[in-house]
């Protein structure tokens, strides 16, 4: 359901719970009408739910190279590194 059609039921049910005074043969258009916002209310907080999780999934557009292939070949230096331990004996 997108926002649009959240808004739409957003405002249908609230011309019918009201606007309305009509009566209609077993059917409370209140109820209805109140119905018809939860409706759109719901649909609409999934909405924004749903939309913000996918455009904070979709990576700016660039034009560079990621930086990893941008990178000048340096020289590696490889050390040696020794550790040393005393170990004083239990007492």
């Amino acid at each position: 359901m997108g926002i649009g059609t959240s808004i739409f039921l957003i405002a249908l049910g609230a011309i019918l719970t009201f606007a309305l005074d009509a009566n209609v043969g077993g059917l409370d258009l209140d109820v209805v009408g109140w119905i018809l916002m939860a409706a759109g209310v719901l649909g609409l907080i999934m909405t924004t739910l749903i939309w913000g999780r996918r455009r904070s999934a979709v990576p700016a557009a660039t034009t560079e190279q990621p930086v990893e292939y941008r990178r000048v070949e340096e020289p590696v230096e490889y050390r040696r590194v020794e550790e040393r331990r005393d170990i004083a004996p239990p007492l």
